[in-house]
């Protein structure tokens, strides 16, 4: 197969956005979702292959697998917003959002070692702005994406000089998942307002960096997280 980079989340807005950023460049990509109707349509527009499969389900690698088994670089472009004070919070909820985020990448980049090792291949991995930044009510998103970048620094050391691993810290941006957070105008507006850049976050914000990031053109860079998040990170 000629399939070169693995995007999971495939129907998200950053990772739609990096998908049709590849191909604009003439990359190979291959697509992961779970939601066929979506994927099906983004693969058919782009011109690309996919397969339906839920990190959520074991086994979901070996699917992947079956479609394609030889890359260079994989983004895992899945996140989740999940807010409830500590005194709502169960063991469930902590377990569910560290397997979407964590342990399905860990998951992923295991499946893949070998290819992305042969081929001097890149990881792009997706933390939050909230990881390292205070936020109310963030303490189950903000300890499975802080868990993300410690994997990604521990990975880097271990992986290098053969595999790159970098990830991306986005603050809140424009999505599906975000949605109902940003359908109230007011609240959308008084969360962009908190940005020092005066607005929130697009999809094709945070998948320019991790093109960057994924390909050769960022073949000096390893073991980094980089924030996209307005500015909200430093300087507010």
């Amino acid at each position: 197969m000629s399939e070169k980079y693995l995007i999971f989340g495939a129907t998200g807005s950053i990772g739609s956005s990096l998908a049709e950023q590849l191909k604009k460049s003439g990359n190979d990509i291959h697509l992961v979702a779970r939601n066929e109707e979506e994927v099906s349509s983004i693969s058919d527009k782009l011109g690309c292959s996919y397969t339906v499969a839920d990190v959520l389900e074991d086994g979901f690698i070996e699917k992947v697998k079956a479609d394609i088994n030889d890359i260079q670089g994989i983004a895992y472009c899945i996140g989740s917003i999940d807010l409830k004070p500590l005194r709502m919070i169960n063991e469930q909820d902590f377990n569910k959002c560290m397997k979407l985020n964590l342990y399905s990448a860990v998951e992923a980049i295991k499946g893949y070692q070998e290819s992305l090792k042969k081929n001097k291949g890149s990881i792009v991995l997706f933390s939050t702005v909230a990881a390292q930044r205070g936020f109310t009510n963030h303490a189950i998103i903000a300890s499975a994406k802080a868990a993300v970048e410690g994997l990604t620094v521990s990975l880097a050391a271990e992986f290098a000089p053969n595999i790159r691993v970098n990830c991306v810290a986005p603050s809140l941006t424009k999505s599906k998942i975000a949605e109902p957070m940003l359908k109230n105008t007011t609240i959308a507006d008084g969360i962009a307002k908190a940005h020092p850049l005066k607005r929130l976050g697009e999809g094709k914000d945070s998948a320019s960096l991790a093109k960057f990031l994924i390909t050769e053109d960022s073949s000096w860079v390893t073991g980094q997280i980089i924030a996209v998040d307005g500015g909200r990170s430093k300087l507010s």
